[in-house]
């Protein structure tokens, strides 16, 4: 049986060739640019020498690195932290005096009705859990600056791996509150059938690869797109260049895969801008039980990647930042960027999580009060008089009307087929699932009571087809 292959439009397009009988035309030049590159890297490399008499190290490993007399173990206490870059302070003032806005009035209440839509979205839901009309949410409260404004700066041809924190991403990429709910519900709307984790969204036609559990697993599938995405402009130069931007959270850089990322993109100089949203806490783990370094900034340099630190509460900022991330990240050929966001992490981890078990509600309460992106760019906005008391309810008012909207009507559509669950691994299906599908016909034929099929779309008859 034949498995179904990966559309060649997709940014992983250097799939495993060697594995494939049949090669892909352009693969052969694909090869040799490699096979080139790599010639480059080590004509570059042999070319360093130590000379006699040098006063610093030249080695690939410690270049000009300057020969001391004294033993001296480095102290990171010495080194200052790194900064971070902010444009607008917590009442909504420009501190950043060279920031000029490059939006309209109505491009930035565009944007910021985005992220009130997330947060109105977030509390819906978080309260539809609990009340046990679906299984699982994640909000991302505190957070919504970081997903909006680092979008706001990439094209739409641009490709996302998001973690599971992004649906602001979503948001201003063009995913509608239906398409949201479609997945959340898991019903016969939903792209991926209803086969993952609600919060699990994805979306090819917006470029956003689908959202999978496993932490940091995203990262060096990034590092891969990007790479894919340069030898794709090494084919064929007047493909427009695209870049790769993954999200993570601070608690997934824990994970050996954040390093492999940094590491691949580094060494490949891959066109992709790796934005950490650093919220403080993984699930149930602040941040000082994870590591006592720099934050998760100090690493990128560690790789020889270009880092900034930035304000995640300033909407501002982190916009501003992510566009000359995407500048350089299209430098020289393309290389990796690291953005490190600092946001606090208002909401519990999940609905499985009670983060008041290892943290003080004072302490959550005290940064809604003092510090709130939403409230923040809102400042901004009524300051600058594009914005007001009566616009803000009206557009709550709105905003809420048409989440419980998609709300109503994603819960009413049916589930896909039962006979989904079969399909889509090969493409045809094998003897074996075929013989699993008439067990299960069998199983529901003789328990009928125990199972309510009826709210699959076509019920128990989808297996008989």
């Amino acid at each position: 049986m034949k498995r179904i292959r990966l559309s060649s439009q997709c940014p992983l397009a250097l799939r495993r060739a060697t594995h494939q009988s049949r090669l892909p035309a352009p693969v052969p030049f694909v090869v040799a640019s490699i096979l080139a590159s790599n010639t480059r890297h080590h004509r570059n490399a042999s070319a360093i020498s130590q000379r006699p008499n040098s006063n610093h190290v030249s080695f690939p490993g410690a270049v000009k690195s300057a020969f001391s007399n004294t033993m001296h173990f480095e102290q990171p206490s010495t080194y200052p932290a790194l900064a971070t870059y902010r444009v607008v302070d917590q009442n909504g003032e420009v501190v950043d005096q060279s920031f000029t806005p490059d939006l309209s009035d109505d491009a930035v209440i565009k944007l910021y009705r985005d992220m009130l839509a997330v947060s109105i979205m977030d509390l819906i839901m978080f309260d539809a859990q609990r009340q046990g009309r679906l299984s699982f949410y994640m909000v991302s409260a505190g957070e919504e600056a970081v997903s909006v404004a680092t979008a706001s700066a990439l094209e739409k041809e641009d490709v996302v791996f998001c973690q599971y924190r992004e649906q602001g991403v979503f948001k201003q990429r063009g995913f509608t509150l239906s398409d949201f709910m479609n997945q959340l519900f898991a019903n016969q709307k939903d792209p991926g059938k209803g086969r993952n984790m609600p919060v699990h969204y994805g979306s090819k036609e917006l470029n956003i690869h689908t959202i999978s559990s496993p932490l940091a697993t995203q990262l060096p599938q990034a590092s891969g797109a990007a790479y894919a995405l340069k030898i794709q402009r090494m084919q064929d130069p007047s493909t427009p260049p695209r870049v790769v931007a993954a999200y993570f959270g601070e608690g997934a850089a824990s994970e050996g895969d954040f390093h492999a990322a940094l590491n691949i993109a580094a060494t490949r100089s891959c066109p992709v801008i790796f934005i950490c949203r650093n919220n403080g806490y993984a699930i149930s783990t602040p941040t000082l039980d994870q590591y006592r370094g720099d934050g998760i900034a100090s690493r990128g340099l560690g790789y020889g990647i270009e880092t900034i630190r930035v304000d995640g509460n300033d909407f501002w900022a982190v916009r501003e930042a992510t566009k000359k991330a995407r500048e350089l990240a299209l430098q020289d050929g393309g290389k990796p960027v690291l953005v490190e966001a600092m946001t606090y992490r208002v909401s519990h981890h999940s609905t499985s999580d009670d983060s008041f078990a290892y943290r003080a509600k004072v302490e959550v309460e005290d940064w809604k009060r003092r510090d709130n992106p939403i409230a923040r760019l809102r400042k901004w906005m009524e300051a600058k008089g594009c914005w007001d008391e009566n616009k803000e309810k009206e557009a709550r008012e709105n905003i809420r009307r048409d989440v419980l909207k998609a709300f109503s009507e994603a819960e009413r559509e049916k589930k896909p087929p039962i006979r989904t669950m079969f399909e889509d691994v090969y493409e045809d299906l094998t003897p074996d699932l075929k013989k699993q599908m008439k067990e299960l016909s069998s199983h529901l034929e003789r328990y009928p009571d125990e199972y309510d099929v009826g709210e699959f779309e076509g019920g128990k008859d989808s297996l008989s087809r």
